[in-house]
């Protein structure tokens, strides 16, 4: 079952991207805080969105994807980027990335949103596999750039002041 997020899934949440954190092999990189998020998806102004994969049979919060709106200039829509998409390792193979995906997909197509994006890293064969497989293709043409930490506040700080 995929179901929108809620206040009350927070917790998981946050669990799930320490988890997706490891996995991806940058566990010191996941910083947010559950207070972070909580602004961020229910806050007064939300930025972002999430939804939640729950086990058919148990109950129990197996996955989430969380996302926020991009914009095309080219095409004149919005679009959805897919920040995570995460899966606990037991219950992969269940349908529930791909259940997710579909979620996604659907809200798109019903919205008038004209692409649906996310990164993979190079390594992870199973999720690019995935992906593929779903009919997703790379964008080869395009590199990624990230500024963060000391090279984001020295780029956007105001030079000191002249004596």
């Amino acid at each position: 079952m995929i179901r929108t997020a809620t206040p009350a899934d927070i917790p998981v949440i946050h669990a799930l991207v320490r988890d997706l954190a490891t996995y991806e092999k940058a566990p010191d990189e996941a910083k947010a805080t559950e207070e972070q998020l909580r602004e961020a998806l229910f806050g007064e102004r939300p930025a972002a969105f999430a939804h939640i994969a729950q086990d058919d049979a148990s109950g129990d919060v197996v996955g989430f994807s969380l996302w926020f709106l991009n914009f095309s200039t080219w095409r004149g829509v919005h679009g959805i980027y897919l920040e995570d998409l995460y899966v606990r390792p037991e219950a992969r193979g269940g349908g529930h990335g791909k259940a997710l995906l579909t979620e996604l997909a659907r809200i798109c197509v019903e919205r008038g949103y004209e692409r649906l994006e996310w990164s993979v890293l190079d390594w992870n064969e199973p999720s690019i596999n995935f992906y593929q497989a779903l009919g997703a293709r790379p964008q080869d043409e395009w590199t990624v750039y990230r500024l963060t930490d000391d090279a984001l506040t020295s780029l956007g700080s105001p030079p000191p002041a002249a004596s």
